[in-house]
């Protein structure tokens, strides 16, 4: 059975995990299929995609069964293969819409929890139901977050809250998630609203946008000598070139710009 559809509309992908009866818990299959959907994304057009879970629930974490199996091997040398350029196949479920060159908009709802939530922070923002509740669920397991999360996390929470959730593994409800800086904002219906965000970011000029993420990701993690140079590195590829110019004409003209 198919675990993640991926479909494209109006140059937006929409990305969404199909195991709703069963919370969308993350089994091998899952894995395999999130990662090639961010492959399969990464190498289309589209200029923003929307990252979502059918059912009460965006992502329940590790399916059970496929945890047991993972936690009676005794070779554990597949944890430390770096299969993903700097990440294994795990850390590749989050990190795989990190490297995605355009914005990535997660609405969630229900359980957000383990690797569902390291899954959510991947995405460049994440719009939650009033219903949602996140937990870093691994310590409940003898476990750390180990798909990604604390490469994303201390981005946007500080210290001792990222330190109380992931040594209690203790659920947090939506609006401490909104306070932590877990969550961007709370809709009643975040996939209208992250469809709404989406087509929004999708009318921008596409290399402005691509630009953008990239000199963010630089800004959260290099040194300021680092980002000015990419501030004006980026700038010089935008500037007076054709897109841009097309942008200038349509404000002008009070008509959208057409994107070729």
């Amino acid at each position: 059975m198919a675990r993640v559809s991926v479909k494209y509309q109006d140059n937006i992908a929409r990305v969404t995990l199909t195991r709703g009866d069963k919370m969308n818990a993350l089994d091998t299959a899952m894995i395999q299929a999130i990662v090639s959907a961010g492959q399969e994304v990464a190498a289309s057009d589209a200029r923003a995609v929307v990252l979502s879970g059918e059912g009460k629930s965006f992502c329940a974490g590790l399916d059970m069964m496929s945890f047991g199996a993972l936690a009676a091997e005794e070779n554990t040398d597949w944890i430390m293969d770096r299969t993903h350029e700097d990440a294994n196949l795990f850390q590749e479920v989050a990190l795989v819409w990190r490297r995605i060159q355009v914005p990535v908009i997660a609405a969630v709802q229900g359980a957000v929890y383990g690797g569902g939530l390291q899954l959510a922070l991947g995405a460049d923002i994440r719009i939650a139901a009033p219903d949602a509740k996140f937990s870093v669920m691994e310590m409940k397991w003898g476990l750390i977050p180990d798909m990604g999360g604390m490469v994303l996390l201390p981005q946007l929470m500080r210290s001792d809250a990222l330190r109380q959730m992931t040594y209690t593994a203790r659920p947090v409800d939506v609006n401490q998630a909104l306070a932590w800086g877990l969550v961007t904002s709370v809709d009643d219906d975040p996939m209208t609203a992250a469809l709404a965000l989406a087509e929004e970011i999708a009318g921008k000029s596409p290399n402005a946008i691509r630009a953008a993420k990239r000199l963010i990701d630089i800004a959260e993690s290099q040194s300021r000598q680092d980002v000015l140079l990419a501030e004006s590195a980026e700038q010089g590829k935008l500037i007076g070139k054709a897109e841009q110019m097309e942008v200038i004409a349509a404000n002008m003209q009070g008509r959208k710009p057409d994107f070729k």
